[in-house]
């Protein structure tokens, strides 16, 4: 699920289910949970490095678990969702992220929850939230218009489109783009001068930049799993699901989906 290396006091964090372009399953969830745990608390580590195995950085939410938990007969993790993004908010150390893909749903909101975001040339970013029939997610509601603007954030969490390495570089969503085969390399010579600094300042300079929307991610996260509870297992996530089990174009004309007034 997660492979572990260490070099000097960098950790890097490989998420390691190929077969599905590394999903997110509960189990997933749980090990980088815990793998980001430990290297908060590991004197010996400074900063944390979060990339892909194979070809795609993450394709986001398993939707199998989606289809599994609107049947009911979901069994949740010991940290699941939630606790991963509790841990990448609340990560005491600077945490980079080299998208060496393809990075869908929680693959793509987990990079403004980063500190620094590397982006292969060759990547692309997706927020498949309205394809999905559902809401924005950690946070990604406030991160979002934070760090690319109003309406570069409508774009990307509204319209379920690509976003190339170059825009998401321009818009602010990551901060280097790099060619495919010096991702990781130019990731870790950044990481490294992170790294060669006093743990403690580190922890203290990242808590001063963070520490004041903390109580904003934690509201915005309560109105989007209000949003999202609304959503999942209604008339177009039931249709999105099932179109990507047939392998087909999800149809939404002909649903009934009326605006819900609060």
């Amino acid at each position: 699920m997660i492979k572990l290396r260490d070099e000097g006091r960098i950790r890097v964090l490989t998420l390691d289910r190929p077969e599905v372009r590394n999903a997110f399953n509960e189990a997933l969830y749980d090990a980088a949970t815990d793998a980001l745990i430990a290297a908060a608390t590991d004197p010996g580590i400074a900063v944390v490095v979060i990339t892909g195995a194979g070809q795609a950085f993450s394709s986001g939410a398993d939707l199998m678990d989606m289809a599994q938990r609107n049947s009911g007969s979901f069994v949740n993790g010991r940290h699941g969702f939630p606790g991963f993004v509790d841990q990448l908010i609340a990560f005491p150390k600077p945490l980079l992220c080299a998208v060496n893909g393809l990075a869908l749903g929680i693959g793509a909101t987990m990079l403004a929850l980063a500190d620094l975001v590397f982006i292969s040339s060759e990547a692309r970013v997706r927020c498949p939230f309205t394809r999905l029939g559902v809401a924005p997610e950690a946070a990604s509601s406030v991160t979002f218009p934070r760090l690319l603007g109003r309406q570069n954030a409508t774009w990307a969490l509204m319209s379920s489109e690509w976003l190339s390495a170059a825009e998401c570089v321009q818009m602010g969503l990551a901060w280097r783009e790099c060619a495919p085969d010096q991702l990781l390399a130019e990731t870790m010579r950044h990481a490294a001068v992170l790294a060669s600094k006093p743990i403690n300042s580190l922890v203290e300079c990242k808590r001063t930049i963070v520490e004041p929307m903390l109580a904003e991610l934690a509201a915005a996260r309560e109105r989007e799993n209000d949003a999202f509870m609304v959503l999942l297992g209604g008339p177009a996530n039931t249709e999105a699901l099932m179109a990507f089990a047939e392998r087909r174009e999800p149809d939404f004309t002909m649903i009934d989906d009326s605006p819900i007034l609060r």
